[in-house]
């Protein structure tokens, strides 16, 4: 029998193993809201009613997947990230909090319990409550959005360092914690480790607001980040070749410290398309971002083992082959229910240049508003699709969403362990 390292490996290399790897929580776009960890621990009866559930990512509102669900489930991917949150405050110093729905979770210490007048919960940079806040979560809401904090815009003094105050060079602390976890996860388990280090999200919107930052400086707007990429591309440019050098010098870091036990990292998680198509052409694609993709993905297949994995919401068709030009190996979420993104259609045309990381099933309609039958059928029709011949790791198309049926949720992994065995029926 395969081990999980074994068996993600002859998947990202497009070869069959004995099953479909599966993929719960190995990154920041591939795991579940934490009502839903919950409501799944207590149908597996992993928890005693009442038992709560560690919030490990609060921007998402990710529940922890612990490793009695990972075996549960049986689960191939583990993450190695850094211990501190999109909030900027290290996920430690645990304390319970109960959800909107009422859930009961537990918190990192910094993470602001105490509602507003109107019961919108809010969160601070670093937790630091003297700072102006960075996230809202509207009462009765299952996620926070970003407080836009932008200062007025100076053209004249604009400063590149000002959009790269978050991607500066590691910490000794984080090396030595990636050092830590990385030798911890290699030999105590026999599970493939998907790294997620962040440091080469080019333009990543979700990082653009500075969440994390107490006095976010540059362009900090979503709307100015965008209309930048076509009115300000020389300072976006310089933004990224920055951020580029930065990025290598920390990854050239990390290798140190983690050596080849890292089986994927995450290069990028920059979303590119939307439900009908992408919204920045191909050509803007290809003199803003393929530069840097490029040169990270040169580095990461010349000097390691690792594959190079791009999260791209949307309709990303129109971008596969500059995707592929750039080197990246492997594609998430795979958003199938977007326009010409048919999953037949992708994989015939990319199914031996990309591994497909997501697609296993639509979160948007199939999975929260389907009927279990519904979830079975597509789940089933997935495997079919994406895993002949390899190249697939099972997951949904982003994070499983709060109120997912649970029903839904065990018929999805009833599936996947029916039918995702080799050969594919």
């Amino acid at each position: 029998m395969l081990t999980s390292r074994e068996r993600v490996n002859l998947a990202l290399s497009h070869r069959q193993a004995d099953r479909i790897p599966l993929d719960l929580g190995g990154g920041h776009v591939t795991g579940m809201h934490v009502s839903t960890v919950y409501q799944l621990r207590q149908a597996l009866g992993l928890d005693k009613p009442g038992t709560p559930v560690k919030i490990v990512e609060p921007y998402q509102m990710l529940g922890e997947v612990k490793m009695d669900l990972v075996e549960a489930l049986a689960v191939d991917i583990l993450p190695l990230m850094r211990q501190q949150t999109y909030f900027g405050y290290k996920t430690e110093n645990w304390k319970p909090w109960t959800f909107f729905d009422g859930t009961p979770v537990l918190v990192p210490g910094a993470f602001n319990t105490e509602p507003e007048a109107n019961g919108d919960i809010l969160q601070y940079p670093e937790g630091d409550r003297s700072a102006r806040p960075s996230g809202r979560m509207p009462n009765g809401g299952y996620y926070f959005d970003a407080i836009i904090r932008q200062p007025p815009i100076d053209e004249s003094r604009l400063n590149v360092e000002d959009n790269l105050e978050e991607f500066g060079p590691i910490s000794d602390e984080d090396l030595n914690c990636f050092q830590r976890e990385a030798a911890r996860l290699y030999e105590e388990t026999d599970m493939a480790i998907l790294a997620n280090f962040s440091g080469t999200n080019f333009g990543n919107i979700a990082m653009v607001p500075g969440v994390s930052l107490k006095y976010p400086k540059g362009i900090r707007d979503v709307e100015e980040w965008y209309i930048s990429l076509s009115a300000r591309p020389a300072y976006v440019r310089k933004v990224f070749a920055r951020q580029c050098e930065l990025g290598l010098a920390n990854l050239g870091k990390i290798y140190e410290a983690v050596g080849d036990r890292v089986t994927a990292v995450v290069a990028t998680s920059t979303d590119f398309g939307q439900q009908r198509g992408v919204f920045i052409s191909p050509k803007m694609y290809r003199e803003l971002f393929q530069p840097f993709h490029q040169r990270v993905n040169d580095w990461i297949h010349q000097n390691t083992s690792w594959k190079t994995f791009i999260h791209s919401c949307g309709s990303v068709r129109a971008l596969l082959e500059d995707f592929v030009a750039a080197g990246f190996d492997i594609l998430n979420p795979v958003q199938c229910s977007a326009a010409q993104m048919d999953a037949a259609e992708l994989k015939k045309n990319y199914g031996d240049r990309l591994a497909f990381w997501g697609g296993g099933v639509d979160t948007q309609r199939t999975l929260p508003f389907g009927t279990p039958e519904e979830v079975r059928n597509e789940v089933r029709e997935r495997i079919r699709i994406f895993g002949q011949g390899g190249g697939f790791v099972f997951n949904t198309i982003h994070n499983v969403q709060a109120r997912t049926p649970i029903e839904n949720v065990l018929a999805m992994y009833e599936t996947l362990r029916e039918y995702g065995r080799y050969p594919i029926p």
